[in-house]
């Protein structure tokens, strides 16, 4: 039977169709792109956001973020990103204005909803009395290494989860979903490490940085030194004998250091002084066991545990 006029068009109606709409249709499946300034807070995106996000992250574990170059790959992703996520207080303060001013990506600019600075919403420790640049690298809001406290990280994954649901509403409940399924482990997970850590409270350590003083607020253990005289400013060799001589006096107990950092002051001290040299992985990725948030925790604890408590 021949075919009417309109059923030798439909074909071509439809493939019309499916193209005019098929760039639309992609655009809201596309995974959506995150520019985190530090690997703990790119992993954060992808246990909440799950294959609707590509977290990049612009740090990576052997770096020292306050002391990053503004590449201009780092300005190309921070081109083409739907949402920052960064630590703030001045931890960045060095190079990521930069970015965002070469980038000209008005939507993650600060005070937009695609930007979001962690830092904002914690009461920070360490908060200096006066601000004076020969008291070194100190930040005025206070310190920034708010994430090796996991109670802290729970939080931000929901502040984490809102601003991806506002830049990307299509996606609200598989977002409310993933954080779901994120705050459920992550409970878990806290209770286990806050069980095996106990032997720590009152262990008392030197640290090279002020980079764990909210792990040590979270586990009850005491910073009675650091090797560094000012924040930022390396010990020189008056410093380093001066703790050999006093480190043993104020019961420290191991001397701590990031994976970021160079070891040789802090292998100088511990070996004076017989005390274990303590590397922490400090962010994800610092260590082979610290592949994500939860290896991050679970191989600190590890670590400190078996420096200062190995016989418990």
């Amino acid at each position: 039977m021949a075919r009417t006029s309109t059923e030798r068009r439909w074909p071509w109606i439809a493939a019309a169709l499916v193209a005019a709409l098929w760039p639309a249709s992609v655009a809201a499946r596309a995974p959506r792109q995150v520019f985190a300034c530090e690997p703990e807070w790119a992993a954060l995106v992808r246990e909440v956001g799950g294959g609707g996000v590509v977290a990049f992250s612009a740090t990576h574990a052997r770096q020292d973020p306050h002391h990053i170059e503004a590449r201009p790959a780092l300005v190309a992703r921070l081109r083409t990103a739907q949402l920052v996520v960064c630590t703030g207080a001045e931890l960045e303060v060095g190079w990521m204005p930069v970015l965002l001013r070469q980038a000209n990506n008005a939507a993650v600019q600060p005070g937009q909803s695609g930007h979001i600075d962690v830092a904002d919403y914690f009461e920070l420790v360490d908060k200096p009395a006066r601000l004076d640049r020969a008291m070194g690298d100190v930040h005025a809001a206070g310190n920034p290494h708010l994430h090796l406290d996991p109670r802290v990280i729970r939080v931000a994954a929901g502040l984490v989860a809102q601003r991806m649901m506002a830049v990307d509403p299509e996606r609200s409940e598989a977002y409310r979903a993933g954080l779901a399924r994120f705050e459920a482990r992550w409970d878990i997970a806290l209770a286990n490490w806050e069980r095996r850590s106990a032997p720590l409270i009152g262990a008392r350590v030197a640290s090279h940085h002020k980079n764990f003083s909210y792990l040590w607020r979270w586990l009850g253990m005491s910073e009675v030194a650091t090797l560094e005289p000012l924040p930022g400013v390396p010990p020189g060799a008056g410093q380093l004998a001066a703790l050999v001589t006093s480190l043993p006096r104020l019961g420290v107990e191991g001397v701590v250091h990031a994976a970021f950092e160079n070891d040789r002051a802090a292998r100088f001290v511990a070996e004076r002084t017989s005390l274990p040299l303590i590397l922490l992985p400090y962010t994800v990725r610092g260590s082979g066991k610290a592949a994500d948030l939860f290896g991050l925790f679970d191989d600190t604890i590890d670590r400190l545990l078996e420096s200062l408590r190995p016989t418990r």
